[in-house]
């Protein structure tokens, strides 16, 4: 993330969504990856948008800084392949105490995420679980990387109360509820995802190992 000002090519993040900009994108990369599956290209450049968004947002809400993230102030810059690059934001953000998870993410969820959420299902064909499973993998990579709190037991999963948790911070549904969960395996604790992701439709894209939704795929 950069500030619009000094982010080079950005356009307004909300324009390029909802125009046409997002389709033409969309249809240009899944013709680079030979022709595959719209969606399954839908959903693999939704990981990159997500984790370019969820992680600094995640990691500077642990550094008691909220990053402007409201959608409409936004912009986006993408790269050759036209894959997110950067983020730009309108200023750099402000002194907020870092709190729980679920406090942490209720704004982020109804500042941008609903709404993007919604139009990639508009515009690309993806459903609301998928997009939501694709968003919540870097929100719990980014708390639990930044976690400092001893170890609870073996399975000590910071990120938790996220996806056990009904409701958010202002009582409304909890889309990431579900989304991931905790299993263990041999003796070995693995997360795993509630929907799959469709990476493994593209060609030459590795799968996402144990943290498929798909039995059979984990292991390849």
């Amino acid at each position: 993330m950069r500030l619009s000002a000094d982010l080079d090519g950005a356009v307004p993040l909300c324009d390029f969504l909802a125009g046409d900009g997002f389709d033409r994108v969309l249809d240009r990369f899944a013709e680079v990856q030979g022709g595959v599956d719209r969606r399954a290209a839908a959903s693999f450049w939704s990981l990159y948008y997500f984790s370019a968004l969820a992680i600094p947002y995640v990691v500077a809400r642990r550094g008691e800084t909220a990053l402007p993230v409201d959608l409409d102030a936004m912009t986006i810059a993408l790269a050759e392949d036209g894959l997110p690059r950067a983020f730009g934001l309108p200023y750099e953000g402000d002194w907020r105490e870092a709190g729980g998870l679920v406090d942490c993410v209720t704004p982020l969820v109804q500042g941008h995420l609903a709404r993007v959420v919604a139009l990639f299902k508009e515009k690309a064909g993806i459903s609301a679980k998928l997009a939501w499973n694709n968003a919540a993998v870097y929100i719990d990579y980014a708390f639990n990387a930044t976690d400092l709190s001893p170890p609870e037991g073996d399975d000590h999963w910071p990120a938790r109360p996220l996806f056990e948790c009904p409701h958010l911070a202002d009582g409304s549904r909890n889309p990431f509820h579900g989304c991931l969960r905790h299993e263990t395996e041999d003796g070995q604790t693995h997360c795993r995802r509630k929907v799959c992701c469709l990476r493994y439709r593209l060609p030459g894209v590795p799968g996402c190992g144990e943290l498929c939704a798909l039995p059979e795929l984990r292991k390849q």
